[in-house]
């Protein structure tokens, strides 16, 4: 019977994938499973096999194999217990990636506990925010972080560095997991603007058999890629798909940790020789624009990304750059990667800015506020099939002649003017292909004779004036429609960012309809 991991094609995929196929990856069973087990401790089978490299802003690497993992987190279980860590407990981890991060993360799992990795750049209040909603009863962090994390009730805060590995040290390198497949295992903070307070989505142990699906036909990993994901393991992308998927499969991933530059994530790229790179849409459009791309060599076979749509002009730099077509994977940290481009697939057409077709044994539709499915070219919400309803993405999109789905943006970043539906993606596209615009961001206003109008916030290599604004306007007028277009354009030097690195909307709307009130 062939494996999942047998080819990357596309007609391979679709012929033999079966939900209960997914299992054969496992030593675990429907009933007991544990994260850590099955991503690193089955993997240590020797002293040298590498799980994970890092590539640290500073220009070190660090080679951290499947048994340093597999003995650090041993040590953290055995950490936890004599602290009086029961399982079902919470321990946040604020570390970047390192043997401590990854021995916090999976020791915390092989305790039976909850891990709950915080991104490392939250101020007190991001912390504050957090940690009162998931109430952990260990904080693992760094030294300059630990007096932002101090001062919560209830939570004890341990500085995770030389000092604490070696008190690790004197503990056993082995611990008996006891977790079932359905317990708690990792709590997920997403890097989205839509909640008022963070909330935490929960994963259970058993959640690392159905992310096979986004490892197999989203990153395309295969036994023998050299993996790299520069996003950080605290958001979902970086953990689940930098992280969890390639390490389940027994391949060796690549990270980033430090303040980004993408002059260094291309060194790291070049001198580990990585054949298979999944990263967001800002990383590929970071490279671009720092003009130094042809310094280096890549081998890159496979490429994906996903968080956002990527610009034509990044799309053009990519295939230039690399020589493969980058692949988008879409899907939220709620409901899993259910669109996908199946990278390496000889016998899959990739269109460029498209989001793919979905997994192996999923249905998607794009439908109308009705429920019924809209016409190829029109623009609905996307919908995932499952458990006998539809689940709604709060995502916009369309389907073509060809069943490609395309992203058209939130449910909220629709612009409605004079009766005109427009796409803020869209009309962000375009303006990210004049040659002196590096980022754009489109939002709705308020406008007392058309309702909403369009208003783009750029950021340019030239200086802002009125002529400027109008050459924008006529760019966009004439690449899409004489109604779709920015009537106002404010000049900005930077754009405001969720933490994961994509542009707020929510935020240029906020900060505009207080403008609005204080003119009022």
């Amino acid at each position: 019977m062939a494996r999942l991991t047998d080819s990357t094609d596309y007609a391979f995929a679709q012929a033999e994938f079966a939900p209960e196929k997914l299992w054969e990856f496992f030593d675990g069973t429907r009933d007991a499973l544990n994260i850590a087990h099955e991503c690193i401790d089955r993997h240590a089978t020797d002293a040298v096999r590498l799980a994970v490299r890092v590539a640290h802003a500073d220009g070190s690497d660090e080679a951290i194999t499947f048994r340093a993992i597999a003995d650090a987190s041993s040590r953290v279980a055995h950490w936890l217990a004599r602290r009086g860590v029961q399982p079902g407990d919470r321990v946040a981890v604020m570390l970047d990636p390192s043997l401590p991060f990854y021995a916090a993360m999976f020791g915390a799992m092989k305790r039976g506990a909850i891990a709950v990795p915080l991104f490392t750049l939250f101020g007190p209040e991001g912390i504050r925010l957090r940690v009162a909603d998931c109430t952990p009863r260990v904080l693992l962090t760094t030294a300059e972080k630990a007096e932002a994390a101090g001062g919560i009730a209830g939570v004890e805060v341990v500085v995770a560095e030389d000092a604490w590995m070696a008190e690790l040290a004197a503990l056993p390198t082995d611990y008996a997991v006891a977790t079932r497949a359905d317990d708690l295992a990792l709590f997920q903070y997403t890097s989205g603007t839509t909640r008022a307070l963070p909330s935490a989505v929960k994963h259970t142990h058993r959640a690392v058999v159905v992310l096979m699906l986004a490892a197999l036909y989203g990153t395309g990993i295969r036994p023998g890629d050299e993996f790299f994901c520069p996003s950080s393991p605290a958001w979902g992308h970086g953990l689940a798909h930098g992280t969890l998927a390639p390490l389940a499969l027994g391949v060796t991933t690549g990270t980033y940790a430090g303040r980004f530059d993408p002059v260094r994530l291309m060194q790291a790229l070049q001198d580990y020789g990585i054949t298979n790179l999944s990263a967001a849409a800002t990383h590929y459009r970071m490279m671009r624009t720092s003009g130094r791309a042809g310094d280096f060599r890549f081998a890159i076979e496979k490429l994906s990304f996903t968080g956002e749509p990527i610009d034509a002009e990044t799309l053009r730099f990519i295939d230039a750059t690399f020589g493969v077509p980058a692949c988008s994977m879409y899907g939220t940290t709620e409901v899993g990667v259910v669109l996908v481009n199946y990278p390496g697939a000889r016998d899959f057409r990739v269109k460029p800015g498209s989001l793919g077709k979905p997994v192996p044994g999923l249905r998607m539709e794009v439908q109308r506020p009705d429920g019924t499915p809209c016409a190829p070219g029109e623009i609905g919400e996307l919908k995932l099939f499952r458990r006998g309803a539809w689940v709604p993405t709060k995502d916009l999109g369309k389907v073509d002649e060809d069943g490609y789905f395309h992203h058209a943006g939130r449910a909220d970043d629709v612009i409605i003017s004079a009766g005109w539906t427009m796409s803020a993606v869209e009309i962000e596209d375009v303006l990210l292909q004049h040659a002196d615009v590096k980022e754009s961001a489109v939002i709705g206003v308020p406008d007392a004779l058309r309702g909403q109008v369009v208003k783009a916030f750029v950021v340019a290599a030239r200086a802002g004036d009125d002529t400027f604004a109008k050459e924008l306007q006529d760019f966009t007028r004439a690449r899409l429609s004489q109604h779709e277009y920015p009537r106002q354009i404010a000049f900005v030097t930077e754009l405001p960012k969720t933490p994961a690195g994509k542009i707020n909307r929510k935020a240029l709307r906020e900060a505009e309809a207080a403008r609005a009130a204080d003119a009022a």
